[in-house]
């Protein structure tokens, strides 16, 4: 299992310098939370396509960068993220309109497509549009809401996920990467990816003052050996 870190955990008066101490912690890949301030619980704004150009331009082309785009117009702004660096854009399915639409898009211009469902929504929702997706991210716990502990109701859901993709991967459909976001640390990590999780998202577990970046990831390494 992949570890990705949020950044929203950082100290953003030093955010290039945790980048690269992820990156020599071998970190290979970026999770970028955008926040409107207005479809998140907590009405918070976080960044947007010039930070992640910024990023983009100080970690180069070898590291992954997906945008997670919790916000209310993913259809009229995805583009934005696009042209910034992003490789790989996350929306919604609570807030898309036409999601199908909105994959065709992406892949036009060149970026991956993922779709992201809260822990109340259910899988069927997102099932349908597997075949052209290359990412799902199950969120656990609800998005924007800071100091929520880890949701383990959603592994039905997580494992609904696992059977439906290594089917279709087996009969020769696309590969479909399976990310978890949300409560992610060290005491957790083997027990999500025993469920079949491809991709874990670490905030605080994986970027605090308690210990260094290669620190915490080497603990959630151990954790999963």
């Amino acid at each position: 299992m992949e570890i990705t870190p949020s950044i929203l955990t950082a100290d953003f008066t030093r955010l290039g310098e945790t980048l690269e101490e992820a990156v020599a912690a071998g970190i290979d890949w970026i999770h970028m939370d955008v926040m409107d301030g207005n479809w998140v619980v907590n009405r918070t704004v976080t960044f947007g396509p010039a930070l992640i150009r910024s990023v983009r331009d100080r970690l180069g082309s070898e590291v992954t960068i997906d945008c997670h785009l919790m916000t209310t117009n993913a259809e009229e702004t995805w583009d934005q993220f696009a042209d910034a660096g992003a490789d790989l854009v996350i929306a919604h399915i609570e807030a898309v309109d036409d999601f199908p639409a909105l994959i065709d898009d992406l892949h036009t211009s060149g970026v991956q497509a993922g779709c992201v469902l809260n822990p109340s929504t259910p899988a069927e929702d997102v099932l349908p549009l597997l075949p052209t997706l290359d990412l799902v991210l199950v969120m656990s716990v609800v998005p924007g809401k800071g100091g929520q502990s880890f949701m383990p109701e959603v592994e039905g859901k997580v494992r609904a996920f696992r059977t439906a993709i290594d089917e279709q991967e087996s009969n020769g459909g696309r590969a479909v990467k399976l990310m978890i976001d949300g409560g992610i640390k060290d005491h957790n990590a083997a027990m999500v990816a025993e469920w079949g999780i491809d991709i874990a998202v670490v905030g605080s577990g994986l970027i605090n003052d308690r210990g260094t970046i290669a620190e915490n990831l080497a603990a959630i390494n151990a954790a999963l050996e």
